[in-house]
C-alpha cells in the first residue's frame, strides 16, 4: 500500500475517545486521506445479558444508560469535530454487533485508528472485549493503535520500525510508507536469529525502503529475547521515537486471543502511537 485514501477511527464510551478524532484528522490531512469515524461499543444490556429476564425495570436502566452514554459521546463528538476543522464529519454507530459491523467497515478502508483500553475505563469504554487484536487479526487491515494516555495529536516525526522477516512485519513497513515519506528520522531495529545474518548484508527492509527514497538508520541488536517489547519501548525513548511500526502477532484459541510477547506488551504497555499490521 503506497497510498492511504482512507482512514477509519473507532470511537468508544472512554474519556478520551474523542482525542483520537484530532489524531487521525491531522494524519488524514497530511496524507491526503478521507476520515471516517465509528462508534462501537456492546450495549449494556448485552454486557449483563440476565438482566433482560431477571428485571425487566433492571432492562430499562441498562437501556436509558447506553443513550445517555451515546448522546454524551457524541456530544463531545461534535465539539471535537468543530475544533479538529472537519464540521462535516458524519457521525456512524454500530448496533448490537459491534466487532462484526466495525469488521465490515474496516474492509473498506485502508487504515484503522484504534486504541488502547485504558484498564481503569475497562468497563465505562463499553469497548467490546479484544476488540483491536480481533479487528486487527481478522481483517488485516493495519492499524495505528493510540496509547491510552494521551501523546498529543502530532507524532511521526521520528518513527522506529521493528523489523524481522516474517509476512506481518513487511505489511506493517508497506503500511507506513505514506509516514515513513514525512518523517525527519527513521530507525531500524533488528533481532536476527542467525549468526549468519547478525552484522551481515543490508536488511531486506532496508533495501526496500532505499527504493522507496527512505534513509534508515539500522541498529542490529543481536538474537530476539524474551523481553522484547520492554527493549522496543526502551529503544523508542533512547531514540526520542513518537512512532513505533511493527507487525502484529497473534492467533485464536478458545475465543481468546494468544498474542506474541512484543504485541502483548504493546497493547499493555504502549507509550506512543504504534502501526501495526498481522
Amino acid at each position: 500500500m503506497d497510498e492511504i485514501k482512507s482512514i477509519l477511527l473507532h470511537l468508544d464510551a472512554s474519556t478520551g475517545a474523542t482525542q483520537r478524532l484530532h489524531v487521525a484528522q491531522r494524519l488524514a490531512t497530511a496524507v491526503g486521506a478521507q476520515l471516517e469515524v465509528l462508534y462501537a461499543v456492546t450495549p449494556a444490556l448485552l454486557q449483563y445479558p440476565m438482566a433482560a429476564s431477571a428485571d425487566s425495570q433492571l432492562a430499562a436502566m441498562l437501556a436509558t444508560i447506553d443513550v445517555e452514554t451515546r448522546q454524551r459521546v457524541r456530544a463531545a463528538f461534535d465539539r471535537a469535530r468543530v475544533a479538529a476543522g472537519v464540521p462535516d464529519l458524519r457521525w456512524q454507530e454500530t448496533g448490537n454487533d459491534p466487532i462484526n459491523e466495525f469488521k465490515r467497515k474496516a474492509f473498506a478502508s485502508d487504515l484503522l485508528v484504534l486504541a488502547q483500553v485504558d484498564p481503569d475505563e475497562k468497563q465505562q469504554s463499553q469497548a467490546p472485549i479484544d476488540f483491536a487484536p480481533t479487528v486487527l487479526i481478522e481483517t488485516g487491515r493495519p492499524a495505528l493503535m493510540l496509547p491510552y494516555i494521551h501523546t498529543g495529536a502530532d507524532f511521526g516525526q521520528t518513527v522506529l520500525v521493528a523489523w524481522k522477516d516474517s509476512p506481518a512485519s513487511a505489511r506493517a513497513v508497506t503500511a507506513a510508507l505514506p509516514m515513513l515519506r514525512l518523517a525527519k528520522a527513521v530507525h531500524v531495529a533488528s533481532w536476527e536469529e542467525s549468526d549468519d545474518v547478525i552484522g551481515g548484508q543490508a536488511l531486506p527492509v532496508e533495501r526496500f525502503l532505499t527504493r522507496h527514497g527512505i534513509t534508515a538508520k539500522i541498529h542490529r541488536c543481536g538474537r530476539p529475547t524474551a523481553d522484547l517489547g520492554e527493549l522496543l519501548l526502551s529503544m523508542a525513548t533512547d531514540v526520542q521515537a513518537d512512532l513505533l511500526v511493527m507487525g502484529c502477532y497473534g492467533h485464536s484459541r478458545a475465543r481468546e486471543w494468544l498474542l506474541g510477547g512484543a504485541t502483548r506488551t504493546m497493547f499493555q504497555s504502549m507509550t506512543v502511537p504504534v502501526l501495526m499490521a498481522h
